[in-house]
């Protein structure tokens, strides 16, 4: 931070690489919640799907399964594969124009600066390096959703029980019971914070692949930069910058799930007013 902030622009160094930042997570996200919605509501039909030798006795009625902690993880991995195919190159740019100040040789003037200057030098596969590890850090998506989902559920169950009588909106043939702000903030934080702290190591090892010159300063592929860092530095190397992550990825995950639930849940009412 004092570093930064002693240089001659230091407003400009705070907010660098600020413009892919936005684009790759407001991309992401839509990307996420569209692709994650369609294969939990197939995951869904699979699980309810009728079957031949299967037949309800006289006025029973049939129980809809609904889905296990397993599909949310199973939704969220399948999301977070075509995210990290599409938005690769984004990261990638931003990785590299944190690990330079603006004005330095070498350093990228701009997000768009950078892709003419990542294309010519090192063609398309420049854009994907660290594809791999990113696509084992979808397990990080996949643990925040598998403890999120059932810990929404686990909450609406409790205030069904507890407020028979509040209000609700029918969504198919389920009603559901509004997330309240607090319990959201507290859910997806708990989420978030698990995931982070499970599947961290991977961000480490995916930074050090898309910085400057990584084969020479951290060793060559996944397996290469994994052993140099248990190498140098121990387990301990694999969690460095953990607490800091957490601070910074927690506002924004409360941001993010705050306005979804709240537009996922006002949104058929805005759109039937009646």
């Amino acid at each position: 931070m004092k570093s930064l902030l002693a240089n001659d622009r230091p407003v400009q160094s705070l907010y660098r690489g600020l413009t892919p930042n936005l684009i790759g997570n407001a991309g992401s996200w839509a990307i996420f919640f569209y692709f994650k919605s369609i294969v939990e509501a197939q995951l869904l039909t699979f699980h309810n799907r009728p079957t031949c030798n299967y037949t309800l006795q006289e006025g029973a009625t049939e129980t809809r399964r609904g889905l296990t902690p397993f599909d949310y993880f199973l939704a969220s991995g399948i999301s977070g594969t075509i995210i990290t195919v599409s938005t690769n190159p984004i990261w990638v740019l931003k990785t590299r124009m944190l690990s330079s100040d603006k004005g330095t040789e070498g350093a990228y003037e701009s997000m768009w600066h950078g892709a003419r200057h990542l294309w010519k030098a090192e063609g398309w596969r420049g854009f994907y390096r660290g594809v791999g590890v990113s696509l084992l850090g979808n397990s990080h998506g996949a643990v925040q959703f598998a403890v999120y989902e059932p810990m929404k559920n686990i909450w609406r169950r409790y205030l069904d029980q507890e407020h028979e009588t509040s209000r609700k909106i029918s969504t198919g043939n389920q009603r559901q019971e509004k997330l309240g702000n607090t319990a959201t903030l507290v859910i997806s934080g708990s989420a978030k914070i698990v995931a982070g702290t499970v599947t961290y190591p991977y961000q480490v090892i995916r930074s050090r692949l898309q910085t400057y010159h990584a084969d020479e300063r951290f060793g060559k592929g996944i397996m290469g930069v994994a052993t140099k860092v248990w190498r140098d530095e121990g387990w301990k190397g694999f969690y460095k910058g953990l607490g800091t992550n957490i601070v910074r990825v927690l506002p924004a995950t409360w941001v993010t799930f705050l306005v979804y639930e709240n537009v996922r849940y006002y949104l058929p009412i805005w759109g039937n007013p009646e």
